[in-house]
């Protein structure tokens, strides 16, 4: 990447760094509040014999922000799941094609997880959840927000180590 490209792109790295950081933390929230609530469950049932109705909606909210922040996270930071090595083993040329198209592949699938999601969101914002005071369509919305924020880290690492395995990329930037 040119000199000039590298520094504009410097700043849009360290904000969806940050973003992705936020996220990660989001993602962490949710799995401390996915035990708080499952250990409530447990003590509420067996200790005191009163199982609350409102944690399975809880927890359900909960694991979809878990995960999909997670997921998205681990797109920015390229810690996802790949098989690179017919990647690796590739020409410079053919190396950044098959990068491209692997962050293009992730950014559809997460612009189709976050359309779909939505439309599911929305479409149940009247019914209520049993048991809980919110929509039944909730636990959609993390997964919506997890595919949109996976969208567009795919896409800015487009921009970002051109032809190289991300290890190698942070290897030399180091």
């Amino acid at each position: 990447m040119p000199d000039d490209v590298a520094t504009k792109a410097e700043p849009m790295k360290a904000g969806l760094d940050r973003l992705a950081d936020a996220v990660v933390a989001l993602a962490a929230l949710a799995l401390v509040g996915l035990v708080a609530v499952q250990g409530w469950q447990v003590f509420a049932r067996y200790v005191l014999n009163d199982s609350p109705s409102w944690t399975e909606p809880v927890t359900l909210v909960l694991l979809a922000s878990a995960m999909s922040f997670g997921a998205a996270a681990g797109v920015q930071n390229d810690r996802h799941f790949a098989f690179t090595l017919l990647a690796d083993m590739a020409p410079p040329a053919l190396r950044r094609m098959l990068f491209v198209f692997a962050k293009l592949t992730i950014a559809l699938l997460g612009a189709v997880l976050a359309w779909w999601s939505s439309a599911l969101f929305l479409g149940g914002l009247d019914v209520r959840t049993a048991g809980a005071p919110f929509p039944e369509t909730l636990p959609y919305a993390p997964v919506a927000l997890g595919g949109a924020l996976m969208t567009i880290f795919a896409l800015a690492r487009c921009f970002r180590a051109p032809g190289m395995p991300a290890p190698i990329a942070r290897a030399e930037a180091q």
